[in-house]
């Protein structure tokens, strides 16, 4: 089943018009995208756009072997102009199934939110599922065999991306696309690096796909290039790395490392979140900073506060989120009597050193996924005492041993993420 995305932009496309934002001002070239409409193997069209039949002319489709349109969302703004040589485009009622003349089959899906979802096999039997802006899939009551491709608003409800994998729907060989992309997003690099810790990817405008032929690797670039008639050749995304799969999420304060590493997973359906400053009691400002993580992370992870990380790294079990190594390194250095010159000297630095080893040996041989965010401190000022010096030192080291054994390494400043390895 060949698939061409006339569009792959949000409803209003990227750049929205008149809108000055920074995302807006940038997209430009292949990051310039019209409003998602998408062709299967020239005969279905789903979803009827603007300007449509001067965008698939851009792609060296001409719309005349179309034979049926079907809308996914009620449009806003001026109605799309229907080109003449289109039928009148229509709905499937949720849960029938439409057999196509082409020898497609589409049956509509029944969706969380107001739209239809389209699942489409192809002459060859391959499964492909688009689901409209904004929109996830209702919650399955059942297990579902993989599709070969998922386009999806991957970006805007990556949760509907983690309920797809916790029913199979969603697989190692699934390519999952991500269309409707907005300007909520900068483009280019920072749009790639954030779908591929997903585990998804983008293609520009005029891209044709063919269902049923990704394949993930170890880092390799998935189904190829895809092509676009008149463009230059775009190179691939690489695929993350296979599981086992690690990653250390860097940063000062406030410079949003936590909401990074939690971003990274909003597409997994199970997450084990590792709080390792656990409850301070009569300290209601700390509290209320945990009560702010809490509340922003998926109602479906579960959380255990905890500093006894090597037997969570040695089991089985969900993606582990651990936040953060700074605060496990200050529960140890506690534990050890660090901050006393005396013990640290009298086996105090040695006992520390033992249990930094043991941590980087189980993130080295863990079978899990893991996402550890961790503060990088000692940029500015030198602390005035010898135990602030001390901690400094260790965070330094241990941030060092741990990202050695990582795949993907990140610095966040500013809310901006700068890939340092990966």
């Amino acid at each position: 089943m060949e698939v061409t995305l006339l569009g792959t932009g949000g409803p209003a496309g990227l750049p929205r018009p008149g809108c000055p934002c920074a995302a807006c001002a940038t997209a430009r070239g292949e990051d310039a995208r019209a409003a998602t409409a998408v062709l299967v193997d020239g005969t279905l069209l789903l979803d009827l756009t603007p300007g449509l039949a001067l965008t698939a002319a851009r792609a060296g489709h001409s719309l005349a072997g179309v034979r049926q349109v079907l809308l996914s969302h009620a449009r806003h703004g001026p109605p799309a102009e229907l080109p003449l040589e289109l039928p009148e485009p229509g709905r499937v009622p949720e849960g029938r199934e439409l057999a196509l003349l082409s020898g497609h089959r589409v049956r509509a899906i029944a969706l969380d939110r107001p739209g239809t979802g389209y699942e489409v096999v192809g002459r060859d039997g391959s499964r492909m599922l688009y689901l409209p802006p904004g929109a996830g899939p209702a919650e399955p009551a059942t297990r579902q065999a993989p599709y070969d491709l998922v386009l999806a608003d991957v970006l805007g409800r990556p949760d509907a991306l983690a309920r797809l994998r916790a029913a199979g729907a969603v697989g190692a060989a699934t390519d999952v696309l991500a269309v409707h992309l907005d300007h909520t997003v900068p483009p280019g690099p920072e749009l790639r690096r954030r779908l591929a810790a997903a585990g998804a990817r983008t293609v520009p405008d005029g891209a044709r796909v063919t269902a049923g032929t990704f394949r993930m690797g170890n880092g390799g670039t998935g189904q190829g290039t895809p092509t676009v008639p008149g463009v230059a050749a775009v190179p691939d995304v690489p695929d993350l790395p296979a599981v086992p799969r690690r990653a250390l999420v860097l940063g000062g304060a406030r410079s949003g490392k936590s909401a990074e590493a939690e971003r990274r997973l909003e597409t997994f359906p199970d997450v084990l979140y590792v709080a390792t400053g656990g409850t301070r009691a009569g300290d209601a400002e700390w509290a209320a900073r945990v009560r702010a993580h809490r509340e922003r992370r998926p109602a479906s992870w579960e959380t255990v506060e905890t500093c006894d990380l090597v037997p969570l790294l040695a089991g089985d079990g969900p993606v582990l989120l651990i936040d953060c190594l700074s605060l496990w390194l200050t529960a140890v250095m506690d534990e050890v009597d660090a901050w006393d010159d005396a013990e640290w000297a009298a086996g105090g630095e040695q006992e520390l050193r033992r249990r930094v080893a043991a941590l980087t040996e189980a993130v080295r041989a863990t079978r899990r996924t893991v996402v550890a965010v961790s503060n990088e401190v000692g940029s500015g000022i030198v602390p005035a005492t010898a135990s602030g010096r001390r901690y400094r030192d260790e965070l330094g080291r241990l941030n060092t041993a741990f990202a050695a054994e990582c795949e993907h390494v990140l610095l966040v400043v500013a809310g901006q993420a700068l890939v340092l390895r990966g």
